[in-house]
């Protein structure tokens, strides 16, 4: 620990002396101020060394860097999509496929399921396009599942126009929900239709008359508004225990290197 500012022995000093640490505390020139840096790696916990804190020490928190000006985390964070077209079965709930990450960060994508590396809540929004090729108008639902479980009043219930001439008719679907998710929690999205000629269904990219990108048949975005453990706060890093010579420094999930503060220890 570095001293910036001179300190007087326990039996007291000289008046100068006496003087000069006096005339510092008053213009704010003390030595209980430090840095810190958060740790990395996804981490949700910092350990501040430090032998001037105490258990009943007030630790005070200032960014000292872009990262940490700008809280300093990652929200996880993810968007997954399926490139062709899906067909289902008649009045049978069936998953939805996910079968490509576009991106992630604390959570992945297997068997059109995606899994959260931490507890939070989030937000989770999916879009897709009904194509019905039949004369008869058809009605099709989605909703979310977490853990094999429905999502109570999830659901969303899309009726699907008839073809009209050529022209199938389409009816796009944007479903979003809150999710109340534990760490290692899965999500998923089922859908049924009430015939089988109803699909989910994907475009190819197109280079003429005008150049677009694909189309996927089904698209699902999942984001952290704010995590458990700082119960429904903005997110900020905060002090969580404090003992003799250390304390804990709680955040989001770190994936940031220069994620610096100074502090300041008042008693």
């Amino acid at each position: 620990m570095t001293r910036m500012y001179r300190t007087l022995p326990y039996q007291g000093g000289e008046p100068r002396a006496v003087a000069e640490v006096v005339n510092n505390a008053m213009n704010g020139k003390t030595n209980n101020t430090g840095t810190t840096t958060l740790a990395d790696g996804g981490a949700t916990s910092t350990t501040l060394s430090d032998e001037r804190i105490g258990y009943d020490s007030i630790i005070l928190l200032t960014p000292l860097s872009v990262a940490a000006a700008g809280t300093g985390v990652q929200l996880p964070h993810g968007l997954f999509e399926h490139d062709t077209t899906q067909n289902f079965s008649a009045n049978i709930a069936t998953r939805v496929a996910l079968g490509v990450e576009e991106s992630a960060y604390a959570m992945s994508l297997a068997s059109d399921r995606v899994t959260v590396d931490y507890a939070g809540y989030y937000n989770a929004t999916f879009m897709g396009r009904f194509n019905n090729p039949l004369s008869q108008i058809h009605n099709a639902y989605l909703w979310f599942k977490v853990n094999g479980v429905d999502v109570p009043h999830s659901a969303a219930s899309v009726t699907v126009p008839d073809k009209q001439g050529s022209i199938e008719g389409a009816a796009y679907v944007n479903l979003t929900h809150p999710l109340d998710l534990n760490a290692n929690d899965y999500v998923e999205v089922f859908c049924a239709v009430d015939d089988a000629n109803v699909a989910l269904t994907a475009l190819a990219a197109q280079p003429t008359p005008y150049a677009r990108p694909s189309v996927p048949s089904s698209t699902l975005e999942l984001v952290m508004h704010y995590p458990s453990q700082v119960s429904g706060s903005t997110g900020l890093p905060y002090i969580s225990d404090r003992q003799k010579g250390q304390a804990t420094i709680t955040h989001l999930p770190n994936n940031v290197a220069d994620n610096t503060f100074g502090y300041i220890i008042v008693g």
